[in-house]
């Protein structure tokens, strides 16, 4: 019997499907996948038309609603929203450092994991979309970051199931090979931090001080995970979102304090750190983050850690040379990299997993051009300038590759405004798919 929770203002209903874990072998393992309905209080019978909400990540489970907050306020006056933890994350089948181990060895589990990428979320949705609403019922759906990229492919498998679609810093190149990606995404950050040192300027001299403590010794994080001058560079994922240029900045002020043995990173810092570092909450993030990129028909070679090898096409981003240079530390941006299954408790008992992966070739395509070309289903997209994660220029290419799609570009926002604009970047595309904007 389903689990009915009251908050304010709203009514969730707990949903758990079993799927196939391999959908090619449908009578085979099966997996749960958990799902939870929300809609506002006082509509629970009424006819409404559902939203699935497809999470950023990957590896991401759904946000946990407190009542009618962020985005879900706009969609609750129109829908019924369906929140998804796909496969792998929340509170569906987990798969994690303290799981992947019963799959077998590193071998079984990377074939695991090779069923976690957006084609399998896609026909998850699908069987979850006929138990819901009928083989003849479509709902429409809301993709953020890699949920747009989930909603790019469920478009070219599954387009019949859909009545709308609406994208949201989401437009992945439907050509772009895993370095193609990362090698426009170094200038990216660089702009990003230019930006951010600009804004702060004492900031420079901040970071070139811990990096140069670290490049001599590096720190422990509070979970035993190891602060290396890499690591501290990965700090730089925060400037893709609207307010973490100043978070950034705050988290630097608390770097030092005096010890009993001189000058030391504070506790304070050093948790701070860990907190935006650390795995822990979303392993598959690191592991399966590569592979979103996959394609056989784009690249049939592995993926083999991109991020790290088009690195050293930026030598900017090297920490020693900028220190010996004189010039300001370069933070990195949404880059994986193998020594992460290092430093990170969280990550080291899947580190030849990774790999594993890493290496694999072949993989299925996740987008089909050709049926994109002769879309049917109403599409609009918030496309935001200069997106630190999701290349601008990708996503308007793709936006032409997609028939009917309609763009909205806007600097208004970051990477984050769905979540932070107060329902403002929903409504606009709410009012889009419409046409009454």
């Amino acid at each position: 019997m389903s689990v009915v929770i009251r908050q304010p203002g709203v009514v969730m209903t707990d949903h758990l499907f079993q799927v196939p874990l391999d959908h090619a072998v449908p009578g085979g393992e099966q997996i749960e996948v958990y799902a939870r309905e929300v809609v506002a209080a006082g509509k629970e019978r009424a006819e409404l038309p559902w939203l699935l909400y497809l999470q950023g990540g990957p590896g991401g489970r759904a946000g946990r609603p407190v009542g009618r907050d962020t985005w879900l306020d706009r969609a609750l006056d129109d829908y019924r929203v369906l929140l998804l933890d796909q496969r792998g994350t929340g509170r569906s089948t987990p798969a994690t450092r303290q799981t992947l181990p019963l799959r077998g060895d590193v071998a079984a589990q990377a074939d695991h994991l090779a069923h976690f990428r957006a084609d399998s979320i896609v026909r998850d949705a699908e069987l979850i979309r006929h138990a819901l609403l009928g083989a003849q019922g479509r709902w429409s759906l809301l993709g953020q970051s890699f949920g747009g990229f989930c909603t790019l492919t469920y478009l070219s498998l599954a387009p019949e199931g859909l009545r709308e679609a609406m994208i949201t810093g989401g437009l992945a190149g439907l050509r772009s090979s895993a370095a193609d990606v990362y090698r426009a995404a170094y200038p990216r950050v660089a702009r990003k931090n230019a930006a951010h040192y600009a804004r702060y300027p004492r900031d420079v001299e901040a970071v070139r001080r811990i990096a140069e403590h670290l490049l001599v010794a590096p720190a422990e994080l509070p979970d035993g995970g190891r602060l290396t001058v890499e690591a501290f560079q990965a700090l730089g994922l925060m400037l893709g979102s609207g307010s973490g240029s100043d978070l950034l900045h705050y988290l630097l002020e608390d770097a030092w304090v005096r010890g009993s043995a001189g000058r030391e990173l504070s506790d304070t810092f050093l948790a701070g750190v860990q907190s935006k570092l650390s795995f822990a909450e979303g392993p598959l993030y690191a592991v399966l983050h590569e592979s979103i990129y996959g394609q056989r028909s784009v690249d049939p070679g592995p993926t083999g850690w991109a991020a790290e090898r088009v690195r050293a096409e930026f030598p900017a981003f090297d920490a020693a040379k900028a220190l010996a240079n004189g010039a300001p530390v370069q933070l990195t941006g949404e880059m994986i990299y193998p020594w992460m299954f290092e430093t990170d408790p969280a990550l080291r008992p899947l580190r030849e997993t990774a790999d594993l992966l890493a290496r694999r070739t072949d993989w299925p395509d996740l987008y089909a051009p050709e049926v994109l070309a002769a879309n049917e289903v109403p599409v609009v997209a918030a496309v935001y300038h200069d997106d630190m994660y999701v290349d601008t220029a990708d996503s308007l290419a793709t936006a032409d590759a997609v028939r009917g799609l309609r763009t909205w570009v806007t600097d208004e926002w970051e990477h984050d405004g769905l979540r932070v604009s107060g329902g403002k970047v929903l409504d606009r595309l709410i009012r889009m798919a419409r046409g009454e904007a």
